[in-house]
């Protein structure tokens, strides 16, 4: 099997995909009809995505996104969660996939086309609470398979350093603070970094918890909400999936008035009868300092000022209660 030379996947995605759809509809006995190549604004990565028509056996079609190329990882867990409470899903329903395609190394994927989201397209109070209630669904199901790999490794010395470097050669608001606070925050790293890498690691994580990649199959105000782009499942706690979409709204404190995503997770994790840990506030804490601790680091990225301010406010918040 050949595998497909990573420029030609990011260069033209969509070209490479367009090239091989015949390829794809005899895989798909012909089923697919109508595809329409598509790249959202919030998409990341160097899959090529398509809306389409699908001819399932009873002879009605229905709409369905094709995505290819997709990474093993995602693959392999819209094919686990398919097992899994088939009459609602926490993740789109998938129709047919592939691992090869024309020869080339390359898998593929058809699902279930999400009627309304994603639900960062347009804020409601009640996001959070959907978006945590699925985030405690998938983590349920996906215990449903044992837990084979340790949990990502992430160099917080070198993430920590960078920081410190970008703040001494780029112009930020509020630079001495914050050049204050993460020597704080290094000078304490051994023991913050510690006291993180005792925690559980026993479950699944979605890994990618962001506002973009929930959708749902009711409406965009109300309704189980849906998860998709699994790339990132990996071992770990189920506060990063929870910090993760917190820190999303860091810059928003607003909308976290009503629910705070922790809060909101673990409300409800023990609803659907999964652990918390007593301790779990201290730990969400950790997560944060670390997190905001790093913000620097990607000021290309995420420098926005309203996102800096709002995590150089939780760097000082977490050092202060944990040091």
């Amino acid at each position: 099997m050949t595998s497909v030379p990573g420029d030609a996947i990011s260069t033209d995605s969509r070209s490479l995909a367009a090239s091989l759809l015949p390829l794809l509809n005899e895989a798909c006995d012909q089923h697919l009809a109508d595809v329409a190549w598509f790249k959202a604004d919030w998409q990341r990565g160097g899959a090529a995505t398509a809306t389409a028509s699908y001819l399932q056996p009873d002879g009605s079609t229905i709409p369905v996104i094709l995505k290819l190329p997709v990474v093993q990882r995602e693959l392999l867990w819209l094919r686990r969660l398919q097992t899994i409470d088939a009459q609602h899903p926490v993740i789109p329903r998938l129709y047919a996939s592939g691992e090869s395609l024309g020869g080339y190394d390359l898998a593929w994927v058809i699902i279930e086309k999400l009627p309304h989201g994603p639900l960062g397209l347009q804020w409601h109070s009640d996001h959070i609470a959907r978006i945590a209630d699925a985030a405690a669904r998938f983590h349920a199901a996906a215990r449903s398979f044992p837990v084979d790999q340790p949990p990502q490794v992430e160099a917080w010395d070198d993430l920590i350093g960078e920081s410190l470097e970008n703040l001494r050669i780029n112009p930020v608001a509020e630079k001495s603070r914050w050049i204050k606070a993460t020597k704080r925050l290094r000078s304490n790293l051994d023991t913050i970094v510690e006291a993180w890498d005792s925690r559980a690691t026993d479950e699944w994580q979605h890994g990618d918890l962001h506002i973009a990649n929930a959708l749902s199959r009711d409406s965009m105000e109300s309704g189980e909400v849906c998860l998709i782009d699994l790339a990132e499942v990996h071992a770990g706690n189920w506060l990063e999936d929870a910090i993760y979409l917190e820190r999303q709204l860091w810059a928003r404190p607003e909308r976290m008035k009503p629910l705070k995503p922790v809060k909101a997770m673990a409300m409800a994790r023990k609803r659907h009868g999964l652990p918390v840990g007593g301790d779990y506030p201290r730990y969400a804490m950790i997560r944060r300092a670390l997190l905001a601790g790093t913000a620097p680091k990607f000021i290309k990225s995420e420098g926005h000022p309203r996102h800096l301010e709002a995590c150089l406010g939780w760097l000082e918040t977490a050092l202060n209660e944990l040091t």
